[in-house]
């Protein structure tokens, strides 16, 4: 994490100087001095990393060059809406991926499997922006059905604001939520398929067919569920994946969130919100792969076998 911090905070002194964007092209030199040093833009590199991760660590990241607030009251304002958006992609993405993983698998070399495999390659190969637009033309501008930006309407829960709870969060959510899901839900599919073939060739998939149990359970009750250690790991760094690259996403929609944040920063030269942003990405990265290590133990019952278990 404080690698992650001081790579970012270094290389992000040179994306441009926040002071010219503050007070413009015809400020004076006295003008742009007082500032530098009011923001503390005047001390060295380490000086200043030190003092934002002073900070990070009791939850401030500092005050947003471009917005005067707290980055903290920025990320905490747009990370539920980045949440509620890659984790209803991720679900998209494994209800339909594995399902579809499996019938590929089972039926292989039938025109379904081929038109299966066919649409995964489509999916995996379509960049997101192409696709979010392609998804604005005809579901939003063409037939009206879904509306093309922003989140719509929101309820606070607590301390929580979502719109999982309203239609219209709903409506808003659909086109990026699927945009979002594509490509991972064809990863999914093609690796729950190239799984499930692989296990479907095991000595244990014979034994069993051998003893006459029926197909349904050799092939959900066995196979399906060996298959899911790799999905698993997978699907957790892409969960990751889908909080961090949600960027592009949220551009194509305007949906509110944090990567949105992240993109308006970069243009301003926000050095505290882009720092802040990255290093927030690194703590979910971390979490994440810590959750989907002890996922392997639920799953996979071999790695609960402890050294001494033989007695």
């Amino acid at each position: 994490m404080l690698t992650v911090g001081l790579v970012a905070f270094s290389l992000f002194q040179f994306v441009g100087d926040p002071v010219t964007h503050l007070l413009g092209q015809e400020a004076t030199p006295e003008q742009r001095d007082q500032l530098r040093a009011d923001l503390g833009l005047d001390r060295p590199v380490l000086v200043q990393f030190a003092r934002f991760a002073r900070q990070a660590v009791q939850g401030e990241f500092g005050i947003s060059l471009r917005q005067g607030r707290k980055v903290s009251d920025l990320l905490a304002e747009r990370l539920p809406a980045t949440l509620e958006l890659a984790i209803v992609a991720a679900l998209l993405a494994l209800v339909v991926g594995i399902p579809l993983g499996v019938v590929a698998a089972l039926y292989r070399g039938t025109r379904v499997a081929q038109a299966l495999m066919a649409a995964s390659l489509l999916g995996v190969s379509l960049p997101t922006f192409l696709v979010g637009n392609l998804a604005v033309l005809v579901f939003a501008a063409t037939l009206q059905w879904l509306p093309a930006f922003g989140r719509g309407d929101v309820v606070a829960w607590g301390g929580w604001s979502t719109g999982l709870l309203t239609v219209d969060g709903w409506r808003h959510l659909v086109l990026p939520a699927i945009t979002l899901s594509i490509f991972q839900m064809t990863l999914v599919m093609r690796l729950v398929r190239a799984e499930m073939l692989e296990v479907l060739r095991s000595d244990y998939i014979r034994f069993a067919r051998a003893r006459g149990l029926p197909d349904r359970v050799v092939h959900f009750g066995h196979a399906l569920k060996n298959t899911l250690v790799p999905v698993i790991t997978i699907t957790g760094l892409q969960l990751g994946s889908l909080i961090a690259f949600a960027i592009i996403t949220e551009t194509v929609f305007q949906w509110p969130g944090m990567g949105l944040l992240f993109i308006q920063a970069v243009q301003f030269a926000d050095i505290p919100v882009m720092a802040a942003y990255l290093c927030l990405i690194s703590l979910i990265f971390v979490v994440i792969n810590l959750i989907v290590d002890l996922l392997y133990l639920v799953v996979d019952p071999r790695l609960r076998v402890g050294p001494g278990a033989g007695h």
